[in-house]
Protein backbone atom coordinates (compact mmCIF):
# COMPACT_ATOMS: atom_id res chain seq x y z
CA UNK A 1 0.00 0.00 0.00
CA UNK A 2 2.93 2.29 0.62
CA UNK A 3 4.52 1.70 -2.66
CA UNK A 4 1.79 2.62 -4.57
CA UNK A 5 0.95 5.66 -2.85
CA UNK A 6 4.22 6.67 -3.12
CA UNK A 7 4.11 5.51 -7.34
CA UNK A 8 1.16 7.88 -7.19
CA UNK A 9 2.96 10.51 -5.34
CA UNK A 10 5.74 10.15 -7.57
CA UNK A 11 3.33 9.99 -10.82
CA UNK A 12 1.27 13.13 -9.60
CA UNK A 13 5.20 15.23 -9.47
CA UNK A 14 6.00 14.68 -12.81
CA UNK A 15 2.59 15.86 -14.22
CA UNK A 16 3.15 18.84 -11.93
CA UNK A 17 6.64 18.99 -12.96
CA UNK A 18 5.80 18.46 -17.17
CA UNK A 19 2.84 21.21 -16.58
CA UNK A 20 5.17 23.63 -15.65
CA UNK A 21 7.80 23.11 -18.10
CA UNK A 22 4.88 23.60 -20.73
CA UNK A 23 4.34 26.84 -18.90
CA UNK A 24 7.94 27.70 -19.48
CA UNK A 25 8.43 31.04 -21.84
CA UNK A 26 10.91 29.59 -25.02
CA UNK A 27 13.76 31.65 -25.79
CA UNK A 28 13.65 34.85 -27.26
CA UNK A 29 17.63 34.45 -28.48
CA UNK A 30 19.75 32.55 -30.73
CA UNK A 31 22.67 30.57 -29.27
CA UNK A 32 24.86 33.38 -29.80
CA UNK A 33 22.51 36.03 -28.74
CA UNK A 34 22.11 33.90 -25.68
CA UNK A 35 26.08 34.24 -24.97
CA UNK A 36 26.04 37.93 -24.57
CA UNK A 37 26.09 38.82 -20.97
CA UNK A 38 26.10 41.03 -18.60
CA UNK A 39 29.34 40.82 -16.94
CA UNK A 40 30.81 41.47 -20.41
CA UNK A 41 28.76 45.15 -20.57
CA UNK A 42 29.43 46.38 -16.98
CA UNK A 43 32.22 48.74 -16.62
CA UNK A 44 32.41 52.19 -16.29
CA UNK A 45 32.50 54.76 -18.98
CA UNK A 46 32.99 58.79 -18.62
CA UNK A 47 32.13 58.31 -14.53
CA UNK A 48 29.05 56.58 -15.36
CA UNK A 49 28.03 53.00 -15.27
CA UNK A 50 27.23 50.87 -18.63
CA UNK A 51 25.08 47.36 -18.30
CA UNK A 52 23.13 45.53 -20.76
CA UNK A 53 19.45 44.93 -20.29
CA UNK A 54 17.09 42.32 -22.00
CA UNK A 55 13.88 42.86 -23.76
CA UNK A 56 11.82 39.65 -24.07
CA UNK A 57 8.25 40.33 -26.08
CA UNK A 58 5.43 38.03 -26.93
CA UNK A 59 5.55 35.58 -29.91
CA UNK A 60 9.37 35.20 -29.98
CA UNK A 61 10.76 38.30 -30.44
CA UNK A 62 13.88 39.26 -27.99
CA UNK A 63 16.29 42.27 -27.66
CA UNK A 64 19.49 42.99 -25.92
CA UNK A 65 20.85 46.78 -25.63
CA UNK A 66 23.03 48.81 -23.96
CA UNK A 67 23.22 52.29 -22.43
CA UNK A 68 26.31 52.79 -23.88
CA UNK A 69 24.69 54.74 -26.88
CA UNK A 70 21.27 53.27 -26.22
CA UNK A 71 22.71 50.77 -28.67
CA UNK A 72 20.59 47.48 -29.66
CA UNK A 73 23.23 44.48 -29.44
CA UNK A 74 21.00 41.85 -30.71
CA UNK A 75 17.72 41.31 -31.76
CA UNK A 76 16.20 37.76 -32.44
CA UNK A 77 12.91 37.51 -34.05
CA UNK A 78 11.36 34.23 -35.52
CA UNK A 79 11.84 33.41 -39.17
CA UNK A 80 9.00 31.07 -41.04
CA UNK A 81 9.74 27.93 -39.71
CA UNK A 82 9.46 29.15 -36.49
CA UNK A 83 13.73 29.44 -35.63
CA UNK A 84 14.93 32.39 -33.67
CA UNK A 85 17.36 34.72 -36.12
CA UNK A 86 19.32 37.81 -34.60
CA UNK A 87 18.56 40.28 -37.35
CA UNK A 88 20.95 43.22 -36.48
CA UNK A 89 24.89 43.30 -36.69
CA UNK A 90 27.03 43.32 -33.34
CA UNK A 91 29.58 42.86 -30.81
CA UNK A 92 29.51 40.24 -27.85
CA UNK A 93 31.71 42.70 -25.64
CA UNK A 94 30.96 46.70 -24.63
CA UNK A 95 35.46 47.12 -25.73
CA UNK A 96 34.38 46.15 -29.08
CA UNK A 97 31.49 48.85 -29.24
CA UNK A 98 34.41 51.43 -27.94
CA UNK A 99 37.31 50.24 -29.63
CA UNK A 100 36.27 48.83 -33.11
CA UNK A 101 36.41 52.04 -35.85
CA UNK A 102 32.58 51.51 -36.70
CA UNK A 103 31.07 53.81 -34.32
CA UNK A 104 27.06 53.79 -35.00
CA UNK A 105 26.12 50.13 -35.13
CA UNK A 106 22.94 49.99 -33.21
CA UNK A 107 23.18 53.28 -32.09
CA UNK A 108 21.24 56.15 -31.26
CA UNK A 109 21.80 59.19 -33.16
CA UNK A 110 22.24 63.00 -32.25
CA UNK A 111 21.48 65.42 -31.62
CA UNK A 112 21.41 65.96 -35.37
CA UNK A 113 21.11 62.77 -37.53
CA UNK A 114 22.55 62.53 -40.99
CA UNK A 115 25.13 65.41 -42.22
CA UNK A 116 25.50 69.42 -41.44
CA UNK A 117 27.44 71.19 -44.51
CA UNK A 118 30.62 73.11 -43.38
CA UNK A 119 29.46 71.87 -39.87
CA UNK A 120 28.12 75.38 -39.41
CA UNK A 121 24.36 76.55 -39.44
CA UNK A 122 22.93 79.95 -38.60
CA UNK A 123 19.81 80.19 -36.06
CA UNK A 124 18.45 83.53 -34.92
CA UNK A 125 21.28 85.56 -36.47
CA UNK A 126 24.19 83.72 -34.60
CA UNK A 127 26.46 81.62 -36.27
CA UNK A 128 27.61 77.81 -35.08
CA UNK A 129 30.49 76.42 -35.42
CA UNK A 130 29.68 72.23 -35.14
CA UNK A 131 32.81 69.62 -34.29
CA UNK A 132 33.71 68.04 -38.05
CA UNK A 133 34.08 64.16 -38.22
CA UNK A 134 33.76 63.78 -42.06
CA UNK A 135 36.13 65.99 -43.44
CA UNK A 136 34.83 69.62 -43.91
CA UNK A 137 31.32 68.18 -42.15
CA UNK A 138 29.55 66.90 -39.46
CA UNK A 139 27.96 63.65 -39.35
CA UNK A 140 25.63 62.30 -36.60
CA UNK A 141 26.00 64.62 -34.30
CA UNK A 142 29.76 64.77 -34.19
CA UNK A 143 32.62 62.71 -32.58
CA UNK A 144 31.33 62.32 -29.51
CA UNK A 145 27.56 62.08 -30.52
CA UNK A 146 25.21 60.33 -28.74
CA UNK A 147 26.10 57.37 -30.38
CA UNK A 148 29.49 57.66 -27.77
CA UNK A 149 27.61 58.38 -24.42
CA UNK A 150 26.78 56.94 -21.71
CA UNK A 151 22.99 57.40 -21.35
CA UNK A 152 20.51 56.54 -17.90
CA UNK A 153 18.65 53.32 -18.07
CA UNK A 154 15.41 52.43 -16.15
CA UNK A 155 13.84 49.20 -17.43
CA UNK A 156 9.88 49.67 -16.53
CA UNK A 157 9.43 46.27 -16.99
CA UNK A 158 10.36 43.25 -19.37
CA UNK A 159 9.54 44.52 -22.86
CA UNK A 160 10.05 48.16 -22.22
CA UNK A 161 13.39 50.32 -20.96
CA UNK A 162 13.64 54.45 -21.45
CA UNK A 163 16.71 55.83 -21.77
CA UNK A 164 17.52 59.79 -20.89
CA UNK A 165 20.49 61.75 -21.42
CA UNK A 166 21.10 65.80 -21.22
CA UNK A 167 23.08 67.09 -24.09
CA UNK A 168 24.44 70.18 -22.36
CA UNK A 169 24.62 73.56 -23.82
CA UNK A 170 27.77 74.05 -26.67
CA UNK A 171 28.24 69.68 -26.58
CA UNK A 172 29.29 69.37 -30.01
CA UNK A 173 29.00 72.95 -30.69
CA UNK A 174 25.03 72.87 -30.16
CA UNK A 175 23.25 75.47 -28.61
CA UNK A 176 21.06 75.23 -25.52
CA UNK A 177 20.53 72.15 -22.81
CA UNK A 178 18.66 69.28 -24.74
CA UNK A 179 17.17 67.11 -22.66
CA UNK A 180 16.21 63.68 -24.44
CA UNK A 181 14.07 60.58 -23.75
CA UNK A 182 14.09 57.60 -25.71
CA UNK A 183 11.81 54.25 -24.81
CA UNK A 184 12.63 51.03 -26.29
CA UNK A 185 9.58 48.84 -26.12
CA UNK A 186 8.86 45.03 -27.93
CA UNK A 187 5.13 45.35 -28.88
CA UNK A 188 2.70 42.77 -28.56
CA UNK A 189 2.28 42.88 -32.28
CA UNK A 190 5.61 41.90 -32.62
CA UNK A 191 7.51 45.41 -33.35
CA UNK A 192 10.36 47.03 -32.21
CA UNK A 193 8.85 50.58 -31.11
CA UNK A 194 11.02 53.56 -30.66
CA UNK A 195 9.56 56.68 -29.10
CA UNK A 196 12.47 59.78 -28.98
CA UNK A 197 11.02 63.21 -27.01
CA UNK A 198 13.29 65.91 -26.56
CA UNK A 199 13.16 69.43 -24.82
CA UNK A 200 14.91 72.40 -24.35
CA UNK A 201 16.11 75.62 -22.92
CA UNK A 202 17.13 77.67 -25.44
CA UNK A 203 16.36 77.83 -29.33
CA UNK A 204 18.19 74.90 -30.71
CA UNK A 205 18.14 71.86 -33.35
CA UNK A 206 17.28 68.34 -33.33
CA UNK A 207 16.69 65.55 -35.39
CA UNK A 208 17.37 61.96 -33.89
CA UNK A 209 17.22 58.50 -35.34
CA UNK A 210 18.31 54.79 -34.91
CA UNK A 211 21.34 53.18 -37.09
CA UNK A 212 21.00 49.63 -36.32
CA UNK A 213 22.39 47.45 -39.78
CA UNK A 214 20.17 44.57 -40.21
CA UNK A 215 20.31 41.34 -42.24
CA UNK A 216 17.15 39.79 -42.66
CA UNK A 217 18.69 36.80 -43.11
CA UNK A 218 20.43 36.54 -40.17
CA UNK A 219 23.82 39.17 -38.37
CA UNK A 220 26.72 37.38 -40.66
CA UNK A 221 24.64 36.29 -43.60
CA UNK A 222 26.99 38.06 -46.69
CA UNK A 223 24.81 39.89 -48.81
CA UNK A 224 21.38 41.95 -48.44
CA UNK A 225 21.16 42.41 -52.08
CA UNK A 226 19.12 39.73 -52.46
CA UNK A 227 16.13 41.79 -49.84
CA UNK A 228 13.23 43.04 -51.42
CA UNK A 229 12.66 46.84 -50.59
CA UNK A 230 9.64 49.22 -50.87
CA UNK A 231 10.12 52.48 -49.99
CA UNK A 232 7.08 55.01 -50.37
CA UNK A 233 8.87 58.41 -51.85
CA UNK A 234 8.25 59.73 -54.90
CA UNK A 235 11.98 61.70 -54.76
CA UNK A 236 14.59 62.13 -52.80
CA UNK A 237 16.93 64.78 -52.04
CA UNK A 238 20.21 64.32 -54.09
CA UNK A 239 23.40 64.95 -52.80
CA UNK A 240 26.88 66.89 -54.36
CA UNK A 241 30.22 64.64 -53.45
CA UNK A 242 30.61 64.60 -49.96
CA UNK A 243 27.14 63.40 -49.68
CA UNK A 244 25.63 67.20 -48.64
CA UNK A 245 21.82 67.49 -50.09
CA UNK A 246 21.73 70.15 -53.12
CA UNK A 247 18.61 71.16 -51.62
CA UNK A 248 16.94 70.32 -55.23
CA UNK A 249 14.47 67.37 -55.09
CA UNK A 250 15.00 64.39 -57.75
CA UNK A 251 12.58 62.54 -58.84
CA UNK A 252 12.72 59.07 -58.28
CA UNK A 253 10.14 57.55 -61.36
CA UNK A 254 12.67 56.20 -64.01
CA UNK A 255 16.04 55.98 -61.59
CA UNK A 256 17.25 53.44 -59.92
CA UNK A 257 15.85 54.88 -56.66
CA UNK A 258 12.19 54.26 -57.32
CA UNK A 259 11.44 51.84 -55.07
CA UNK A 260 7.54 51.94 -55.35
CA UNK A 261 7.25 48.85 -56.53
CA UNK A 262 9.21 46.58 -54.50
CA UNK A 263 12.52 44.97 -55.94
CA UNK A 264 15.74 43.43 -55.06
CA UNK A 265 18.20 45.93 -53.35
CA UNK A 266 21.10 44.41 -55.75
CA UNK A 267 18.73 44.74 -59.15
CA UNK A 268 20.14 48.01 -60.03
CA UNK A 269 22.76 49.30 -57.58
CA UNK A 270 25.33 49.23 -60.31
CA UNK A 271 23.62 51.22 -62.62
CA UNK A 272 25.88 54.12 -63.95
CA UNK A 273 23.54 56.50 -62.61
CA UNK A 274 25.39 59.67 -61.27
CA UNK A 275 23.77 59.65 -57.99
CA UNK A 276 24.91 56.49 -57.07
CA UNK A 277 28.26 56.93 -58.02
CA UNK A 278 28.21 59.85 -55.37
CA UNK A 279 26.74 57.36 -52.88
CA UNK A 280 29.30 54.43 -53.80
CA UNK A 281 25.34 52.93 -53.80
CA UNK A 282 22.63 53.44 -52.05
CA UNK A 283 23.18 56.66 -49.15
CA UNK A 284 20.36 59.06 -50.10
CA UNK A 285 17.06 60.36 -47.89
CA UNK A 286 13.93 59.57 -49.81
CA UNK A 287 11.14 62.13 -49.27
CA UNK A 288 7.99 60.11 -47.90
CA UNK A 289 4.75 59.97 -49.65
CA UNK A 290 2.78 60.27 -46.25
CA UNK A 291 -1.26 59.32 -46.07
CA UNK A 292 -2.29 61.22 -42.95
CA UNK A 293 -1.30 62.15 -39.75
CA UNK A 294 0.89 60.33 -37.19
CA UNK A 295 2.97 57.08 -37.76
CA UNK A 296 2.25 55.40 -40.91
CA UNK A 297 3.40 53.18 -43.29
CA UNK A 298 6.61 54.20 -45.51
CA UNK A 299 8.65 51.18 -45.87
CA UNK A 300 9.07 47.40 -46.01
CA UNK A 301 12.13 44.91 -46.63
CA UNK A 302 11.96 41.22 -47.07
CA UNK A 303 14.40 38.09 -47.02
CA UNK A 304 13.63 35.80 -49.66
CA UNK A 305 15.85 33.16 -47.24
CA UNK A 306 14.31 33.77 -43.44
CA UNK A 307 10.82 35.25 -45.08
CA UNK A 308 11.06 37.50 -42.29
CA UNK A 309 9.12 40.87 -43.47
CA UNK A 310 10.09 44.09 -41.91
CA UNK A 311 8.07 46.99 -41.66
CA UNK A 312 9.13 50.19 -41.46
CA UNK A 313 6.11 53.05 -39.54
CA UNK A 314 7.06 56.25 -38.89
CA UNK A 315 5.71 59.92 -38.61
CA UNK A 316 9.47 61.60 -39.82
CA UNK A 317 9.13 63.13 -43.62
CA UNK A 318 12.50 61.73 -44.39
CA UNK A 319 14.14 57.79 -44.31
CA UNK A 320 17.49 57.60 -45.06
CA UNK A 321 18.52 53.94 -46.78
CA UNK A 322 22.26 52.84 -46.93
CA UNK A 323 22.80 49.84 -48.22
CA UNK A 324 26.37 48.96 -46.32
CA UNK A 325 28.87 50.19 -49.09
CA UNK A 326 31.24 51.07 -45.94
CA UNK A 327 31.14 47.62 -44.89
CA UNK A 328 34.71 45.86 -45.90
CA UNK A 329 34.74 42.49 -44.49
CA UNK A 330 37.49 44.16 -41.57
CA UNK A 331 34.86 43.38 -38.79
CA UNK A 332 34.59 40.10 -36.75
CA UNK A 333 30.83 40.17 -35.37
CA UNK A 334 28.96 38.16 -32.34
CA UNK A 335 28.95 35.42 -34.27
CA UNK A 336 32.26 35.27 -35.09
CA UNK A 337 31.92 35.87 -38.88
CA UNK A 338 33.02 38.61 -40.47
CA UNK A 339 30.57 41.45 -41.87
CA UNK A 340 31.09 41.87 -46.06
CA UNK A 341 30.48 44.45 -48.21
CA UNK A 342 26.63 45.32 -48.33
CA UNK A 343 26.18 42.68 -45.98
CA UNK A 344 23.96 45.07 -43.85
CA UNK A 345 21.70 48.03 -44.70
CA UNK A 346 20.11 50.93 -42.33
CA UNK A 347 16.77 52.61 -42.88
CA UNK A 348 16.35 55.71 -40.82
CA UNK A 349 13.60 57.82 -39.69
CA UNK A 350 14.50 61.19 -40.01
CA UNK A 351 14.19 65.15 -41.18
CA UNK A 352 16.13 65.58 -44.06
CA UNK A 353 20.05 65.57 -44.23
CA UNK A 354 21.66 69.37 -44.10
CA UNK A 355 17.94 70.51 -43.02
CA UNK A 356 19.55 73.69 -40.74
CA UNK A 357 20.84 75.06 -44.15
CA UNK A 358 18.25 74.63 -46.53
CA UNK A 359 15.59 76.76 -45.34
CA UNK A 360 13.17 74.97 -47.95
CA UNK A 361 13.31 71.70 -46.16
CA UNK A 362 10.82 70.57 -43.44
CA UNK A 363 11.94 72.93 -40.24
CA UNK A 364 14.48 70.88 -37.29
CA UNK A 365 14.33 74.32 -35.20
CA UNK A 366 13.41 73.25 -31.28
CA UNK A 367 12.63 76.05 -29.05
CA UNK A 368 11.79 75.98 -25.40
CA UNK A 369 8.45 75.25 -24.19
CA UNK A 370 7.89 73.19 -27.24
CA UNK A 371 8.49 69.11 -27.22
CA UNK A 372 10.10 67.32 -30.17
CA UNK A 373 8.55 63.63 -30.88
CA UNK A 374 9.14 61.19 -33.30
CA UNK A 375 8.07 57.89 -33.63
CA UNK A 376 9.47 54.88 -35.49
CA UNK A 377 8.39 50.95 -35.39
CA UNK A 378 10.42 48.06 -37.24
CA UNK A 379 7.37 45.78 -36.95
CA UNK A 380 8.37 41.86 -38.26
CA UNK A 381 6.31 39.16 -39.51
CA UNK A 382 6.88 36.32 -42.04
CA UNK A 383 5.47 35.81 -45.98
Amino acid sequence: MKKFKFNLLLIAACALFALSCSHQKPSVFTEVAQQINVADFTQTIDGKPVSLYTLQGKNGIGMKVTNFGARVVSLCVPDVNHQLVDVVLGYKTLNEYVNYPENFLGAAIGRYGNRIGGATFTLDSTDYELVKNEGNNQLHGGPKGFFDVVWDANQLSNSKVVFTYLSKEGEEGFPGNLSVEMTYELTDDQAFKISYKATTDKTTICNLTHHSYFNLSGEGAETINDHVLQIKADGITPVDSVLIPTGELMPVAGTPFDFNTPIAIGERVSNTHGQLALGHGYDHNWVLNREGEGAVLVASVYSPVTKINMDIITDQPGLQFYGGNFIDGTLTGKSGKPYFYRSAFCLETQHYPDSPNKPEFPSVVLKPGETYNHVCLYKFSVK
